[in-house]
């Protein structure tokens, strides 16, 4: 079965984390600069995890292009914000490595120039807050961040909060309901006539995990797995009516007879 995610052992520490490798990527990303990454990404034609399936290149490339033309401000959010009935994909890849997602984040930062990043998740995952705020907080001691750069909002347990621009306005203090405006045109704290619109990355906590995967294997790599149009690996949760309830990740190439058959 084909393991880029959820391969080896889970790091109970930073230290455990860098001694299998980890901090690789955003070495390679501040030493190539945000053009290189983005050619990286773009090669490998890493799509988004959290259902659209849109071009992780393009969407960081248009977000900080549009953020220049109007002299505001990039942030990047986590949305981690997992809701869909029966699914727990995000929450196992936070248990395992919160770390991978986290320098993801801070790859992201770097590229698009963010003085900020947010994790958004629902209070009740508590086991998951844990885990990020413990991995948080050792980045910060150890240099990879600075304090406050990373921060972590709890949102309430309702489906919508999942929604990308819902997740916004919960990040500002307000209920999770959606927005007209999406976050390239009115990110996080950006005014709502468009004026100061802060454009905003949203990526769901699986591609962060991605990114980090590339840079440390390569785009060819990457695409060894899955189709040609949406290559790599995928998390899916499969529950019901099957013996075998589980989280497993497979190739993008899995069809979902065989994916059954797993469980």
């Amino acid at each position: 079965m084909t393991t880029l995610l959820l391969d080896g052992p889970s790091p109970s520490s930073l230290d455990e984390y860098i001694a299998a490798g980890g901090g690789r990527a955003l070495e390679l990303a501040r030493a190539a600069g945000a053009t290189a990454v983005l050619e990286q990404l773009e090669e490998a034609n890493l799509r988004g995890r959290g259902g659209a399936a849109f071009p992780t290149a393009t969407k960081w490339r248009s977000v900080t292009a549009h953020a220049r033309e109007t002299r505001s401000e990039v942030h990047v959010v986590v949305n981690a914000a997992e809701g869909e009935p029966g699914t727990a994909k995000d929450r196992t890849l936070l248990r395992h490595d919160p770390y991978r997602v986290l320098e993801g984040l801070l790859v992201a930062m770097h590229v698009t120039g963010a003085a900020i990043g947010w994790i958004g998740i629902k209070q009740r995952f508590t086991v998951e807050v844990d885990r990020l705020l413990r991995a948080r907080d050792e980045m910060v001691a150890a240099g990879w961040a600075e304090p406050n750069q990373l921060r972590l909002v709890e949102g309430p347990d309702d489906y919508l909060l999942g929604e990308e621009s819902a997740l916004l306005e919960v990040i500002e203090g307000g209920d999770p309901m959606p927005r007209f405006l999406k976050p390239y045109d009115r990110g996080v704290f950006g005014d709502a006539d468009g004026s100061d619109p802060n454009p905003t990355v949203v990526n769901n906590v699986e591609t962060f995990a991605h990114v980090v995967r590339i840079l440390e294997s390569g785009a060819a790599a990457f695409r060894s797995h899955g189709t040609d149009g949406h290559p790599g690996t995928i998390i899916a949760t499969v529950t019901g009516d099957v013996s075998g309830p589980c989280v497993v990740e497979v190739g993008t190439d899995t069809t979902l007879r065989e994916l059954l058959e797993i469980a």
